[in-house]
This record gives C-alpha cells, structure tokens and sequence, in this order.
C-alpha cells in the first residue's frame, strides 16, 4: 500500500513523534522527530494509508469544487468575476470585480488577497479585543499550510490570508477564536465556554470551515 501512495518525507527539530498531513494540494507529507529512522515514514504510510485515502477524495472533491468557479473568486461570501487587463500589474477590487494582470495572475492575486487580509483582520481584531478589555502585541498575515491563525504567549497574532475566500463569519469565528487565547491558552472546556459566551455560534462555523477548508485556494 505505502508503494501506491506518493509521499515526502521532512524532518523537524520540533517535532516529538511521526506525523502525516494532507495538504490542500494533495502532497503527502510525513514529518519525522530528527532521530526517526526513515522507515519510519514508509511504515506510518502504510498504517495511515485508509486514512490518507479519504482525505487524497476529500482533497480532490474540494478541488472540483475550486474547478467549477468558473473565472470567480470568493472574498468574505462575495464572489468576485475575475477580469484580466493586459497593462495591469496589481490587482485590484472594483465594483464586484477583481481586475488582475493579464497571462498567470495567480501572485497579483495572492498579493492581493494578503494586502486585503490585513485591511479586514485589523479593526476585526481590535473590535473584538476592545470589546473584552484585552491587547494583542502585534498582527502577521501568512500563508500557512497547517492552520489558520494563531496566538503567541506574548500575544502575537498570526492569521491565514486564505481565510478571506471563506464567508464572513468564519473569518470572525477565527478572530474570536484567537482573542479567547489571549485569556485561556489551551482548548479546555473553559476556552471553549468562554468562546461560546463571546461568539455563539462557533460550531457551525468551525463545522463549515473543517468540512470546506480546502477549498480556500486560488
């Protein structure tokens, strides 16, 4: 079974036991401790492989439906026609149209979409931390594979520009999600009642971001 299934192998200093992720564009990677054999991966493959499987048919389920937008993109519920001009170089948002650069537009409208992130994240995050008396000590947008945002210890935030293909109400799920962490670090039953009493519906739009999250691409 490990022969049929395509995978790559990294190591991470960090990391305390094997692991296999899935990633939006149907690479498999399986992360090593430093120290692990590396039939370490070959045989993690092969235990996860029902697994990886159903997650290869969620993956390419979700890319069918990426397919059929048919010269469209999603931006906070609001589909946005994709509209190429030979002279431009940014792209730009204007009228329910995103005007993008003519040939690959694929980086103008990932710049884009990470200039736009932090112009929707910012006063979202600072609404949310002036409702509840709390601070955060800085705001990065990335691109990461493995999660949507994050919060440091010292109360850094960290937010995935991908999450503006989503609707408007997961991205204030995620912002929530994130200013609750600046009081509970952890996911106990107390972070998770303090959410609830913040933002109520935190279920279906954790639900509607776990069953569509890969999705969210270009």
């Amino acid at each position: 079974m490990a022969a049929e299934i395509d995978y790559r192998v990294r190591r991470s200093a960090r990391a305390r036991r094997v692991s296999v992720k899935v990633h939006p564009d149907a690479a498999v990677e399986v992360v090593l401790p430093q120290r692990a054999p590396e039939r370490a991966a070959a045989a993690a493959v092969v235990e996860l492989a029902p697994w990886i499987e159903r997650r290869l048919a969620e993956v390419a389920a979700a890319r069918a439906i990426v397919a059929r937008r048919a010269g469209t993109l999603p931006y906070l519920g609001e589909h946005l026609l994709v509209v190429g001009e030979p002279s431009r170089r940014v792209a730009r948002r204007q009228e329910g149209r995103l005007l993008v650069p003519a040939g690959d537009p694929r980086p103008a409208i990932e710049r884009f979409y990470r200039r736009a992130a932090r112009e929707e994240i910012a006063p979202r995050l600072d609404a949310a931390t002036a409702a509840v008396g709390a601070t955060y000590s800085g705001l990065s947008i990335r691109g990461q594979r493995s999660r949507w945002a994050s919060c440091s210890a010292r109360g850094a935030m960290s937010f995935n520009w991908r999450l503006l293909l989503a609707p408007e109400q997961v991205l204030e799920y995620v912002v929530w999600h994130e200013v609750c962490h600046l009081e509970i670090r952890d996911h106990s039953p107390r972070f998770w009642a303090l959410l609830a009493s913040r933002f109520p519906g935190w279920r279906e739009q954790r639900a509607w971001l776990r069953e569509n999250g890969a999705t969210l691409v270009l």
